[in-house]
């Protein structure tokens, strides 16, 4: 009796249902690291907003694979004539995710907007003295003191007031940090007690969602059938295999048991074009791999001795042991594919015996040890970070220096450089947006200390010049300036730009439509397995 009972409920249940494929597809992304969490707006390494990506959307998104801003959560968007009001107009009928603790009760709207962006603006704002977090993209461009306020017109329109012209908005709310987070989701974690949870059990509108996370194991998502764009959800289930070790990585494409990865070796690269099961597609990079030195700390304080390393480094060496010549030296601190990039920029040549009589003319005797931190993992602008630092630490012992490589796990790495614990330190970044700022700015502001900037470094001059350069929206006006401060910061060193490196994606050729991001993002909507 009692499955006659239950029949009619299970008609009704699949009559509800979405209508699954008769074979469900599967994609597995060998990704290389643990997120830290899936909250993006706390984290800026790519680790962790790929593993956000899937989950979210923005107002405004990328295209794939290229830096044009298109639509997103927002339809269209009307900026008022003195550049200072930003309108927003809202997409109707998008759900967010549902699971096991949390249903909505409603669609996204305003308020979802008002929730994403007051939790970063306003200190004060109760989920943020809950969860206590810091949003260091937001702080580090400017957008926590340029935001004046955002305003409800209506459910499906938001507009935002700034205080000064800002030429990279709307490419800065394409980026990870400004996902959008659901209001309702955080007022029920704040009365559940568990505001942390918005971090480890993410709800977004996104094409994907969260199932579960190992740590250092996998990730792993589902296709939404409620998406609100549908037909750019073409996998069931979507898998980050997670595994630091790029030769593992490579084996498990090789065994098809993943069907995408990243950073491969250099050295594997021309086996990998040559089997017929893979492709390998390539991109130049948009992306800087580079040294900071911490002016905070001695003697790196000191002009002299930043001139006397940087003029120790064998560029020339390091891009073909750590590079293999898949990339170019770099000159400048952002990459030439970058609009405003000044090519006047000459590097000082490599002349150890040089550095040292430089060393000995400011009277700097390296007589203690320095530490040099090495990341663990590979990045796209840092193949083999290991290596290099051994490179590295050969240079500047015939300076004298006795040189201590150090490293952490990648979470706990980007933390310590943060509050400034090493004394100098591999580190590297792809273009979020497209738009200099991201990089004169992000990385080497006064502002940027204690999230983007390593190198603790701020030059008054150097960040007069960037600021007036984001408050004019003329390009020639904003060029002029941008290159005023690269020179600026070429004449200080606070940092070495070691290498551009070429980005190699290799896939399986059962992959469609996958595209290579120029910020360094792994997008799977849109993107099918056979």
């Amino acid at each position: 009796m009692r499955h006659h009972l239950l029949r009619p409920t299970l008609i009704a249940l699949a009559l509800l249902a979405p209508a699954l494929p008769s074979h469900a597809s599967s994609l597995v992304f060998c990704s290389e690291g643990s997120p830290a969490g899936f909250d993006t707006a706390q984290y800026t390494s790519a680790t962790d907003n790929d593993a956000a990506e899937p989950l979210y959307n923005r107002l405004v998104e990328f295209e794939r694979g290229g830096t044009a801003v298109q639509p997103g959560l927002a339809t269209h968007w009307d900026v008022s004539d003195n550049g200072l009001r930003y309108t927003f107009h809202l997409r109707k009928g998008v759900k967010f995710h549902s699971n096991k603790q949390f249903t909505p009760s409603r669609d996204f709207n305003a308020d979802d907007v008002l929730f994403t962006f007051n939790r970063m603006l306003d200190k004060q704002h109760p989920f943020r003295l809950a969860y206590p977090t810091e949003f260091p993209y937001f702080v580090s461009m400017g957008l926590d003191k340029n935001i004046a306020g955002i305003e409800k017109v209506d459910a499906h329109t938001v507009r935002f007031t700034l205080n000064q012209v800002d030429a990279a908005f709307i490419q800065n709310i394409a980026m990870a940090f400004a996902s959008i987070l659901s209001a309702e989701y955080a007022e029920h974690l704040m009365a559940s007690g568990k505001p942390s949870h918005i971090n480890q059990q993410p709800i977004g509108t996104g094409p994907f969602v969260f199932q579960r996370y190992q740590k250092d194991t996998q990730i792993r998502y589902k296709g939404n059938p409620a998406y609100w764009a549908p037909e750019r959800v073409k996998v069931d289930n979507l898998v980050f295999a997670i595994n630091v070790d790029a030769s593992v990585r490579i084996q498990k494409l090789r065994r098809n048991e993943c069907q995408v990865t990243l950073h491969p070796r250099p050295a594997d690269l021309a086996a990998l074009r040559q089997d017929k099961t893979l492709q390998v597609l390539q991109k130049p990079g948009f992306n800087l791999g580079y040294i900071a030195y911490n002016t905070q700390h001695p003697p790196f304080d000191r002009l002299e001795v930043r001139q006397a390393m940087d003029m120790a480094v064998n560029k020339q060496a390091i891009l073909q042991a750590v590079y293999q010549d898949s990339g170019q030296i770099a000159v400048n601190a952002m990459p030439p594919t970058q609009w405003s990039y000044d090519e006047t920029l000459k590097d000082a040549p490599y002349d150890p015996a040089k550095a040292k009589q430089l060393l000995d003319q400011a009277g700097v005797k390296p007589s203690h040890e320095i530490t040099l931190w090495a990341m663990p993992v590979q990045r796209p602008y840092n193949p083999n970070a290991k290596l290099m630092a051994e490179m590295l630490q050969a240079d500047w012992s015939k300076l004298g220096f006795k040189v201590r490589i150090v490293s952490y796990e990648w979470g706990e790495y980007i933390k310590r450089m943060k509050s400034g614990e090493h004394d100098i330190a591999l580190i590297g970044w792809t273009g979020d947006n497209g738009d200099p700022d991201n990089w004169l700015g992000t990385l080497y502001s006064c502002g940027a200390i204690g999230s983007n900037n390593y190198s603790l470094w701020c030059d008054a001059q150097y960040d007069a010049l960037v600021k007036k350069a984001k408050q004019v929206t003329d390009r020639k006006q904003r060029t002029a300036l941008y290159q005023q401060a690269q020179q600026r910061l070429k004449q200080q060193v606070p940092i070495t730009p070691v290498a551009h490196s070429t980005v190699n994606q290799p896939l399986s050729l059962k992959v469609h439509d996958f595209k290579v991001s120029p910020f360094g993002r792994n997008v799977f909507s849109d993107v099918s397995v056979d």
